[in-house]
C-alpha cells in the first residue's frame, strides 16, 4: 500500500490526521466508470442538448453514479444545483436563471408538489433543461395533484443498476484510489466475492478498511480485509 507524497518513514507514524483531511471523491468525466449498468445514462448525458425531453430523470440505487453523472452534465451545461427538498420557497426563475438546473435527491412524499409542478411548467415556458435524480422512478409515487401525477408519469426515466464483476472492481479500485491508496489486486479479487454485488457496499468496505487500518496503524491488505470481513 501507498499514499501519494507521504513517505514509509511518516506512514509508520500515528495517521489522527487523515480523520481530518478526509478524502476527495472526483466528479470528473474521465474518472467516471462506464459499464453496462450506465451506459445508457452515459449516452443521455454526452447527447444533451438533443433529449427527448426538456426534463430527464436518472434513477438508481445510492451510490450507482447518479451524482457523478449530474456534475459531468452541469459542467457541459452550465447547471446549478438544489436538492428537492430544498425546492419549497426557492426563486425557481433564479435557479434556472442559466438555463439548466440539477436537482437531486427526490423521493415520494419528500419535496413540495407546488413547487414541483410549477418547475415542470416553468421549464416548458422557459426552454430551461432539468435533470433530477432519484432511487425509485415516479410512476409509483402518490401525490395529491392529479396534474403533477401525469406530469411525473410522463417523464423520461433512465435507469442505472447494480454493477457486474468487472465495473464492481473497477469501483473499488477508484475508491481506494480517491483516499489515495494503492492496493494489490488480491485485495480487490478478494473484495469483489465477499461484499454485496452494489456500489453502496463497495463504499462502505473500502471506508471499513481504511477507517480499521488508520485505528490499528496497519497497511491496507487482503489480510486486513480477511480479518474485517470473516465470515462466521
Amino acid at each position: 500500500m501507498s499514499r501519494a507524497g507521504i513517505s514509509s518513514t511518516v506512514m509508520q507514524q500515528p495517521r489522527q490526521l487523515a480523520f481530518a483531511l478526509g478524502h476527495a471523491e472526483s466528479f470528473a468525466r474521465e474518472d467516471f466508470l462506464a459499464g453496462p449498468s450506465n451506459d445508457a445514462a452515459l449516452a443521455l448525458i454526452e447527447r444533451w442538448p438533443d433529449w427527448p425531453n426538456r426534463m430527464m430523470l436518472l434513477v438508481g440505487p445510492e451510490g450507482s453514479g447518479k451524482s457523478h453523472l449530474a456534475a459531468i452534465w452541469a459542467q457541459a451545461a452550465g447547471a446549478r444545483f438544489a436538492s428537492a427538498r430544498a425546492l419549497e420557497g426557492a426563486n425557481l426563475p433564479g435557479a434556472l436563471v442559466t438555463g439548466a438546473l440539477v436537482v437531486e435527491d427526490f423521493a415520494e412524499a419528500r419535496f413540495d408538489e407546488r413547487t414541483l409542478f410549477h418547475l415542470v411548467n416553468l421549464v416548458r415556458e422557459e426552454g430551461a433543461f432539468v435533470l433530477a435524480t432519484a432511487r425509485t422512478p415516479p410512476a409509483g409515487w402518490i401525490t395529491a395533484i392529479p396534474d403533477l401525477a401525469s406530469r411525473l408519469r410522463a417523464l423520461p426515466v433512465v435507469q442505472l443498476a447494480g454493477p457486474d464483476d468487472a465495473l464492481l472492481r473497477a469501483v473499488i479500485v477508484k475508491l481506494f484510489a480517491d483516499r489515495q491508496l494503492t492496493v494489490e489486486e488480491s485485495l480487490i479479487a478478494y473484495l469483489a466475492t465477499r461484499i454485496e454485488r452494489s456500489f453502496a457496499a463497495a463504499r462502505a468496505a473500502v471506508d471499513a478498511l481504511d477507517r480499521e487500518a488508520l485505528r490499528s496503524k496497519r497497511p491496507v491488505t487482503r489480510a486486513l480485509a480477511g480479518e474485517l470481513f470473516r465470515q462466521p
